[in-house]
């Protein structure tokens, strides 16, 4: 039995709350948050204890620690936990800069912790299975890969504001799931982007549209596109195209019924966000987190992966900026 500390109590902390509490290998001892109330309202519902963020990591029946606190803490409680020498899942990313990214990372190293992100895309079913399948051979030799991922409505600009950019926040997912599904490293990174659906996005300094190109080092491509809108729900698609075939994954919708009649054919709209069509995956990666402190393999997101992310993220952003692809060592 693991027995999580849990540093953040806000929407996603309670996902990973509930995750925890429910896994048959798994135990929330203890929650924690800049916010106190928000912190005992958790804890009382889960039945552990709320404990001041100064003293969390003091707590002497604490295994691991997940951290789904807010972007700008997360460096700073991986080096706590480095330092008391606890294992780490940490919600992404490491932090929107990438010398303190890799400050952090390398300091988890040092100490021998296991430091894990929470790329859950990775864990979603059907994208877990169009990567079985490119590495069974069936598209043969991966020639292109094409990513879309688009919100149903932008945030309030108030986090635009916070948030990074389009690039660190939102396409860094997507970002991941292209070195994943590849199996290399880009090495040119070209963007584009534009405020077409909030003027206010823009004059915070940030798209809410923008699409990516990634080469390898081999030559094969990867498309990513992303918007803060789409009228249609919550738009998660993945295309791999190879020299034999070509293997996709769709949307999910609440059910698999299609009515036809003289209009043609209707089903139900996507999902509506990220908390509903990747509820499996949230709950498949913490699985594979405790997996990997009893020594299994995993396919978690390492520190490492997170910092990679974050470079490619920080190439778009440069790349939209210079109007100019930018090449990667």
């Amino acid at each position: 039995m693991i027995r999580f500390l849990l540093i953040g109590a806000g929407r996603i902390g309670r996902i990973h709350a509930e995750n925890i509490v429910r896994g048959g290998a798994s135990a929330l001892v203890a929650v924690t948050d800049a916010d106190s109330r928000a912190a005992a309202e958790l804890a009382k519902k889960w039945s552990c204890r709320a404990v001041e963020p100064d003293t969390a990591l003091a707590q002497g029946d604490v295994d691991a620690v997940l951290i789904a606190s807010s972007t700008d803490t997360h460096a700073d409680w991986i080096e706590r936990c480095a330092a008391a020498g606890k294992p780490v899942f940490c919600e992404k990313p490491l932090d929107l800069d990438i010398q303190r990214a890799t400050q952090c990372m390398r300091k988890a190293q040092a100490a021998g912790v296991a430091l894990y992100l929470g790329f859950n895309r990775r864990y979603d079913p059907s994208f877990a299975r169009l990567k079985r399948e490119i590495g069974a051979g069936t598209v043969g030799a991966l020639e292109t890969l094409h990513i879309t991922s688009r919100d149903p409505a932008p945030p309030p600009v108030e986090y635009i504001r916070r948030s990074g950019g389009l690039f660190r926040d939102m396409m860094i997912h997507d970002l991941d799931m292209a070195r994943w599904l590849l199996g290399a490293e880009p090495v040119e990174v070209f963007a584009r982007g534009s405020a077409l659906v909030d003027p206010e996005i823009g004059a915070a300094g940030d798209v809410d549209t923008a699409m990516v190109m990634l080469r390898t080092a081999d030559g094969r491509l990867c498309q990513i596109a992303n918007s803060r809108r789409c009228s249609f729900g919550y738009d998660q698609r993945i295309e791999a195209f190879g020299a034999a075939g070509m293997v996709s994954a769709n949307n999910h919708t609440s059910t698999s019924v299609t009515v036809a009649g003289k209009q043609g054919y209707t089903t139900e709209p996507a999902l509506p966000f990220f908390l509903e069509r990747y509820a499996d995956a949230y709950r498949l990666e913490l699985e594979d987190f405790i997996g990997a402190l009893q020594g299994k393999k995993v396919e978690l997101a390492t520190g490492e992966d997170g910092r990679r992310a974050l470079l490619l993220a920080d190439a778009a952003q440069r790349s939209l900026t210079s109007g100019a692809p930018v090449t990667l060592s």
